[in-house]
């Protein structure tokens, strides 16, 4: 069963409209947990079905393994629902909170990556499972930065206090950049070590590429002329046969190390502060052709214009096209920009444009993650379920940790409200992103453990943190701590 491009768009439709139909009707829960919960619910469902018959499984495995869960994400989904998050994100209350959230989105990232690795490399012997501990750093990488979309999608809706609010959405806006710097560097490590075993090159498929932009060849070390590439690659072989002198060996290690940390710091610099850059680039540019027209119509065709078109630059230029568009966003949807670029007419049909399309494209992205459990029916194990459940805590914690000091430094200046760090922690939701990151492990990095670990935090994440994260910040602040803080912001 082959389908087209339109068939598909069809099925994934019609199906989050009917799922979304059932939650509006029958379970009245927010959105995008809602879709997941009928969407998982409809997995299962097809699961039982086999004690009858396989067709109906077969065939639903069938069609969404014609999806291309990272290309659908990454490459198609992402841009529009960072622009339209960043625009609905107050920019004065983000603009107050700028230092924190710098820390969190990056620091924080950092030292959540390396406990959350260390935690599930010893961890996860206790279940007899023994992977090597770079692929427990690759699984912290793609873990810990928070989701923005799962993030705005029902963090919002939780009624957290505004100031924390922004902190964790801006945490979340801004720490994919970080994330996937970090997640590119660990996984050119381990692919390395695997290409000087097999004697084959590593490659990351092409959907994670066009995210992270660059390669990891291109961050590790130049391109060498492809009249000389037969030469160089049978001096790196020699270099790393066990036949080769010692001191040469070693020579050709420490050159190899030192042009990994550079190409570190051209990555991040590059991809990130290009980004940045070209975020604000393409706001300004759009601010100016809004307030050259009156005309709503062209406008919100300028916005489109402006997430297509800046998304794909970013990518031919090799910097971080979500980053560009979270600037971008931001720009646009700032109050000033507003007041002088549009109408009362063009900001009510800008508004109503993003929302709706930020509505369609949740819906369609948290069916899909529902559906995506389709994909790991053959790689489940009862041990692999032990193991998603004590990486659920071990993400908890290491997140936990990697806050304390930060929140500390910043919680008197900045009038904190109390057990930020802990509404933080259960507040950090986890969603498409790390799932799209995980279907990129090779087997030798262990995919289908990680793969099924990924989903069982990600599932979690969704279900139980997010519809429990408002409870919680109101029984740890209470009605009056909420409204002063409010007044005190």
């Amino acid at each position: 069963m082959h389908l087209q491009i339109f068939e598909i768009c069809a099925i994934v439709i019609v199906l989050s409209a009917l799922f979304g139909y059932l939650n509006a009707k029958f379970l009245k829960l927010p959105n995008t947990i809602g879709l997941m919960i009928v969407s998982i619910c409809f997995t299962g469902f097809l699961f039982v079905s086999t004690i009858f018959t396989d067709f109906f499984f077969d065939t639903a495995q069938l069609f969404i393994n014609q999806i291309d869960f990272q290309e659908v994400l990454l490459d198609v989904m992402l841009g529009f629902l960072l622009f339209a998050g960043a625009m609905h994100t107050n920019f004065d209350q983000l603009r107050v909170q700028r230092w924190p959230v710098l820390v969190f989105s990056t620091l924080g990232v950092l030292a959540s990556t390396l406990l959350c690795g260390v935690l599930t490399y010893f961890g996860f012997r206790l279940l007899s499972i023994e992977p090597q501990f770079i692929h427990c750093l690759l699984f912290g990488a793609l873990i810990s930065p928070t989701d923005p979309i799962a993030v705005l999608g029902i963090l919002k809706q939780a009624g957290v206090p505004k100031k924390l609010e922004t902190k964790i959405v801006g945490e979340s806006l801004f720490n994919d950049g970080v994330g996937v710097v970090v997640f590119l560097t660990i996984f050119h490590i381990a692919s390395g070590s695997s290409v000087s075993e097999n004697n084959t090159h590593a490659q990351f498929t092409p959907p994670v590429e066009s995210y992270s932009v660059v390669s990891f060849q291109d961050s590790s070390q130049p391109t060498p002329p492809n009249e000389k590439s037969g030469e160089n690659e049978h001096q790196d072989q020699t270099a790393s046969s066990p036949d080769a002198a010692a001191t040469p060996g070693v020579e050709h290690h420490e050159t190899t190390l030192m042009e990994q940390i550079n190409g570190v710091i051209k990555l991040f610099s590059w991809e990130v502060l290009g980004g940045i850059i070209l975020g604000l680039t393409l706001g300004y540019l759009t601010f100016l052709l809004l307030r050259s027209i009156d005309d709503y119509e062209i406008e919100v065709l300028i916005t489109l214009a402006c997430v297509t078109g800046g998304y794909a630059l970013a990518t031919a230029l090799h910097l971080s096209a979500p980053l560009a568009m979270v600037v971008a966003g931001l720009i646009v949807g700032n109050d000033t920009v507003r007041g002088t670029a549009m109408s009362q007419q063009t900001e009510m049909y800008v508004n109503r444009f993003w929302e709706l399309l930020d509505i369609l494209l949740n819906a369609i992205l948290f069916v899909l993650i529902g559906l995506e459990l389709l994909i790991l029916s053959d790689s489940i194990t009862l041990t692999f379920i032990y193991a998603a459940a004590m990486a659920i805590a071990i993400v908890l914690l290491s997140r936990f940790l990697s806050l304390l000091i930060p929140v500390r430094c910043f919680a008197k200046k900045l009038e904190f409200v109390p057990h930020t760090t802990t509404i933080m922690t259960w507040g950090g939701l986890r969603g498409g992103i790390s799932i799209a990151l995980a279907l990129s492990l090779t087997a030798e990095m262990n995919r289908d453990l990680f793969l099924t670990v990924t989903y069982g935090v990600v599932i979690f994440s969704i279900i139980v943190q997010g519809l429990s994260v408002g409870k919680l910040a109101k029984s740890l602040i209470g009605i009056e701590s909420d409204e002063s803080a409010e007044i005190a912001h």
